[in-house]
């Protein structure tokens, strides 16, 4: 299926549309919102099978890993701001010091208005569905653009969206990166963009025209700290259902390894024997087991096994796109498999021993945990971080190294917690989402001061005749 790109025009004609109905007030009312909530909550039960069959089609994503890591996801965060959004829109009251006597003071959220959301191809329902949620609560209208490269998943979603909403609160817009560019000419009150780092400065660029306010969710090379005292029969099990779950197309998927040298080989027969666990003897006949997007996907993903030696893995089928899972050690770290971002199943692997050492290593350390720190933090800050192995451990590591969120002891399971902010730091995004933090990102937070009139002291005014006894006691 080829993807017909919304014209420039008509973009203009329905952004236009929304301003006048941000304009026109309706979108502010709490009832609203909820009426709003309650259509697009009722919209993914009536379209779960279609979006599950197109999930299908485009990635080879089973129905339960869909349902799991893309519908559930959307419907509990609909539910929790259907909940919520009444308190979190709430006219709040503030402490108003003596020095502003008789004023009061408050705090107004209030939408910020016209809203783009942009989102990729990975977790394409998602991802696009739940900045919408925000949208919605925050009072905003929004214009969204799913990717075309999971063309099925776009115009099923664009359907759901034309038979639940009007276009002049919520439309699709459709196409390639023309159509991008077409959007981000045009003038909006907040944009929310899930991509890759590089397209995410192009945003903030043609943002900062405006100086349109931007949420930019990305990625980068999320590291797997494995160290000695690690479980490791529990963190290979861990580790590979986090690195195949997409088929390791996911933006937090652990990207590469750092393990302790004495338990490096037993983690790599434990990793190979849970593959078979959870994928059986035959991975590429595995229906859980989700294929590269494109092509073009396929060959960058590949092209990595040339970068080292592969010890578990290598398979792959350019006519299914399929690519077993793969671990590679003696990558050079300067090879494109140890500095662009994978996404895809290979698994790069770097020894470090006691003293910190490890292949490439510009000087001692003297620890396994002083080279992790350093290897880490001379490094674009990630968006996820991964430790395994003593939690205390753990957390002297997250403490000296920075990212957008992680794990001790697991992975990927810090996005699953809807009550905790979700977010990059630095190359790998700014902005938070998900419940309150959703509401957040598409609102404005306006202070205001209600002064009463039944009395009006003097001190504020010049001359400042009171000057002295003001000083004493501010």
């Amino acid at each position: 299926m080829i993807m017909e790109n919304t014209s420039t025009e008509r973009i203009s004609t329905i952004r236009k549309a929304q301003k006048d109905l941000f304009a026109s007030g309706v979108t502010r009312d709490i009832k609203y919102r909820k009426t709003m909530l309650h259509k697009l909550l009722s919209a993914m039960e009536k379209w779960e099978g279609k979006l599950a069959d197109a999930l299908w089609a485009d990635l080879h994503k089973s129905y339960e890993e869909a349902y799991l890591t893309e519908i559930s996801i959307v419907k509990a965060e609909i539910k929790a701001h259907i909940h919520k959004v009444s308190s979190w829109a709430k006219r709040r009251k503030a402490c108003s010091p003596i020095k502003l006597f008789p004023s009061r003071s408050y705090v107004v959220k209030e939408p910020l208005g016209n809203s783009l959301i942009i989102s990729p191809w990975n977790y394409p329902v998602q991802l696009l569905l739940n900045p919408l949620v925000g949208a919605i609560s925050s009072g905003c209208t929004a214009v969204l653009k799913p990717s075309p490269y999971v063309p099925t998943v776009s115009k099923t979603i664009e359907d759901m969206i034309a038979d639940t909403f009007e276009e002049n609160y919520i439309a699709v817009v459709q196409g390639n990166r023309d159509v991008n560019t077409a959007l981000l000419e045009e003038r909006w009150d907040i944009i929310f963009f899930t991509g890759s780092p590089s397209l995410g400065k192009r945003v903030m660029a043609a943002a900062s025209k405006y100086l349109t306010p931007v949420v930019l969710e990305l990625g980068g090379k999320s590291p797997c700290i494995i160290d000695k005292s690690a479980d490791l029969k529990l963190a290979a099990k861990r580790i590979a259902w986090g690195k195949t779950l997409n088929s390791g197309q996911t933006c937090i998927a652990p990207d590469y390894i750092l393990i302790h040298k004495d338990v490096k080989a037993d983690f790599v027969k434990a990793f190979a024997q849970e593959m078979v666990n959870l994928h059986g003897q035959d991975i590429k006949a595995d229906r859980h087991y989700v294929r590269i997007v494109n092509d073009k996907a396929f060959e960058r993903v590949t092209s990595y096994f040339k970068d080292g030696d592969i010890i578990y893995g290598g398979k792959s089928d350019p006519a299914t796109r399929f690519i077993e899972p793969t671990l590679i050690e003696n990558a050079g770290l300067d090879s494109p498999l140890m500095t662009e971002e994978i996404f895809g199943p290979v698994f790069p692997i770097v020894e470090i021993d006691d003293n910190g050492h490890y292949a490439g290593a510009h000087k001692e350390y003297g620890s396994f945990q002083k080279a992790v720190i350093d290897f880490v933090n001379n490094r674009e800050k990630p968006l996820a971080f991964y430790y395994f192995g003593k939690e205390s451990d753990g957390w002297d590591v997250v403490g000296q190294t920075s990212s957008g969120g992680g794990c001790i002891n697991d992975v990927i399971m810090h996005i699953a917690n809807e009550n905790v902010p979700f977010g990059g730091v630095g190359n790998s995004g700014m902005g938070r989402y998900h419940q309150k933090d959703s509401f957040e990102a598409f609102s404005h937070t306006r202070s205001i001061i209600a002064t009463g009139t039944w009395i009006d002291l003097p001190f504020r005014y010049m001359p400042y005749k009171m000057f002295s006894l003001v000083k004493k006691i501010l």
